[in-house]
């Protein structure tokens, strides 16, 4: 995981109780994480990794943007990110990911790679569906749409009245535009 290293978190040479450190999430970090939901953005976040006792709590605030694809024209959208998320690590013998959002680590390795975690808590951050704001999905690919739909007559789960009320929010008919 070299081109993560940055993201390295030294616990067992951490000489201060409290450790503040800041990332900024770039168009490379989603490049390089190779996940399909987030492909670009910028997010920064700041950790704060407080020592207590044999445990290492970290906590995270994330502000910035996600790009996301529309799920309704496949263009790209920005999606505002702002979340918070704790995580408890601590030294043991093996790797394990417990309940509670407990992690521990190798002690003979000492450290966390927390790229993935950041990854994560931006993804759950997306909802399940995105979508423009009424009137901002693309034009052309809402034309095409309408002129492709098929529907029955006895369509019982209203996907024509839903479909036509999303090309009524972009302003004109395909007819009008041509």
């Amino acid at each position: 995981m070299g081109k993560f290293s940055a993201y390295k978190v030294d616990l067992v040479s951490m000489r201060q109780d409290v450790q503040k450190i800041e990332y900024l999430l770039d168009n490379q970090f989603f490049v390089n994480i190779e996940s399909e939901d987030v492909q670009k953005g910028e997010v920064k976040v700041s950790l704060t990794v407080t020592r207590v006792g044999e445990a290492f709590v970290f906590d995270f605030k994330l502000n910035g943007n996600a790009v996301i694809a529309c799920d309704r024209c496949l263009e790209a959208m920005d999606f505002p990110i702002n979340t918070t998320a704790k995580l408890v690590v601590k030294l043991g013998t093996e790797y394990a990911e417990g309940a509670d959002d407990v992690i521990t680590v190798p002690e003979k390795e000492g450290f966390i790679n927390i790229a993935w975690f950041l990854y994560e808590f931006v993804a759950l951050e997306i909802p399940l569906k995105h979508v423009h704001p009424a009137g901002q999905c693309s034009r052309t690919m809402m034309n095409y749409l309408k002129k492709h739909v098929v529907t029955g007559e006895n369509d019982d789960d209203n996907d024509e009245a839903d479909f036509d009320e999303i090309i009524d929010l972009q302003g004109e008919s395909p007819e009008e535009i041509e």
